[in-house]
C-alpha cells in the first residue's frame, strides 16, 4: 500500500468523520476543501442517497441482491445494513481495490459473522471479472441492484464508462436497478478537482447532466430523474433537501 498517494476511499471516510487516513490524505483534503468547503456535506448527502436508493430497491422493488462497486471504507448505514434491515435474506457483494477498504472488509466479516455479505478485490475497469466473481454469490437470473456511488468519475472518457456500465447491466435480469451518483461539471467543483488531479491520485472526470443521464440509456429512469443528491426522493429526515448540490444522482430500472 502506497501511503504517499492520496486515496479517494480514505478521504471520503475522513469527510464522514472516520480516522483511517494518512498525512497525504489530510493535506490533499485541506487543499480541496479550500476550493469546495461543502464537500463533507456532500459526502453525507451521498451516504443518505445510498440509504434511500437501496431502501427503495429492497422495500418497494423487491430486490434481494446488491452489487456495490467502489464501496469505500465501511461506515454507518452501509448497503448491507440498509438492505438487510428491510429483509434479512438480502445478499450483498462489495467490490473495491483499495487495501485499507479490503482490510476493513475482512475485519467486518470476521467480527459480524455476516453470512450474506461478501467482498471482491477488483476494479470497475474489469467488469467481466466482477461479473464472474459476483456470480459465485448472486443469482443473475433474479434482479440485482447495482450501486455505483462516487466511483464512475474515476473513469476517464478513454475507459468508456458508459460501455462498462452497460456490460455490468447486460447479464442482469429484468427488474434489476442501477444507482449512480457523480460530480457535475461546473465552476463550483472544478477548482477542487484540479487540486485533486494535481495530487498524483487517480484523476477525476466531471461530466454534464446530459452525460450522466446517458449512463441510464436502455433503462427506465425513475422519477425524479437525475437530480441533485438531496432531491432524489427526500424524506423528512433528509439533510439539506432545500439546497442545490454539485453531485447528482439517479436510479434506473431494467425493463
Amino acid at each position: 500500500m502506497n501511503t504517499e498517494i492520496p486515496s479517494p476511499a480514505r478521504i471520503y471516510d475522513l469527510w464522514l468523520g472516520g480516522k483511517d487516513n494518512y498525512e497525504i490524505d489530510r493535506v490533499v483534503s485541506a487543499q480541496i476543501l479550500q476550493a469546495v468547503p461543502e464537500l463533507p456535506i456532500l459526502a453525507r448527502t451521498n451516504r443518505e442517497f445510498l440509504g434511500r436508493a437501496v431502501r427503495h430497491m429492497a422495500a418497494e422493488a423487491g430486490v434481494r441482491q446488491f452489487l456495490d462497486i467502489g464501496t469505500g471504507i465501511p461506515t454507518a448505514d452501509n448497503t448491507h445494513q440498509v438492505a438487510q434491515s428491510v429483509s434479512a435474506d438480502c445478499k450483498v457483494v462489495y467490490v473495491d481495490n483499495d487495501p485499507v477498504v479490503l482490510a476493513h472488509a475482512r475485519a467486518l466479516l470476521r467480527t459480524s459473522g455476516q453470512s450474506h455479505t461478501w467482498f471482491i478485490d477488483s476494479d470497475l475497469r474489469d467488469p467481466d471479472k466482477i461479473i464472474a466473481a459476483a456470480g459465485e454469490h448472486l443469482d443473475f437470473s433474479q434482479p440485482i441492484g447495482l450501486v455505483l456511488l462516487g466511483v464512475v468519475e474515476f473513469l476517464p472518457d478513454s475507459d468508456r464508462p458508459k460501455e462498462i456500465i452497460q456490460r455490468l447491466m447486460e447479464p442482469m435480469a429484468p427488474g434489476s436497478h442501477l444507482a449512480i451518483s457523480h460530480g457535475l461539471v461546473g465552476k463550483q467543483l472544478e477548482e477542487g478537482v484540479r487540486s485533486w488531479n494535481e495530487s498524483g491520485a487517480v484523476p477525476i472526470t466531471l461530466r454534464t447532466h446530459e452525460e450522466l443521464t446517458g449512463f441510464f440509456d436502455g433503462l427506465e429512469l425513475l422519477e425524479p430523474g437525475v437530480v441533485a443528491l438531496p432531491r432524489w426522493r427526500p424524506t423528512p429526515e433528509t439533510l439539506y433537501a432545500d439546497r442545490e448540490a454539485v453531485y447528482y444522482a439517479g436510479v434506473g430500472r431494467k425493463p
